[in-house]
């Protein structure tokens, strides 16, 4: 395509300054959407170890769920270890000014906010039902 010149006068940039701007990516932005990435694989993990953990005690594969207790339990861990803050948010941080609940994941940001009350409910619910349905 040929480049757009801007009439005299004017402040319009030509189609290849447009161009170059647009492919220009900030090195920042691209650390943190793969630092985003990384956090949302790792959230699902998790968040999936935590709903298998009723499941596979209700289909009598307790040693699954006690698997899944485990490595959660390993996530739990961390989290204390780092006052209840991953450390991915930490490295994130080191990217961006934002703040918001998921600037450091890609989840809905009323999820974000309420994760770990939502899936610490759902990790201590399956914890009793594995320890109740227990042969």
């Amino acid at each position: 395509m040929r480049d757009v010149v801007p009439l005299p006068g004017t402040l319009l940039p030509t189609y290849a300054e447009h161009e170059k701007k647009r492919m220009t990516i900030d090195p920042d932005l691209i650390a943190l959407r793969k630092i985003k990435l990384i956090h949302t694989v790792v959230w699902a993990f998790f968040a999936t170890s935590i709903i298998a953990i009723p499941i596979c005690s209700f289909l009598q594969n307790h040693r699954l769920a006690f698997a899944c207790i485990a490595i959660v339990a390993v996530e739990v861990l961390i989290l204390v270890v780092n006052r209840m803050s991953c450390p991915l948010t930490a490295i994130a941080g080191r990217y961006t000014d934002d703040r918001r609940a998921n600037f450091d994941i890609y989840l809905p940001e009323w999820l974000a906010r309420n994760n770990k009350a939502i899936f610490g409910s759902l990790y201590f619910i399956g914890i009793v039902i594995t320890l109740l349905r227990m042969p």
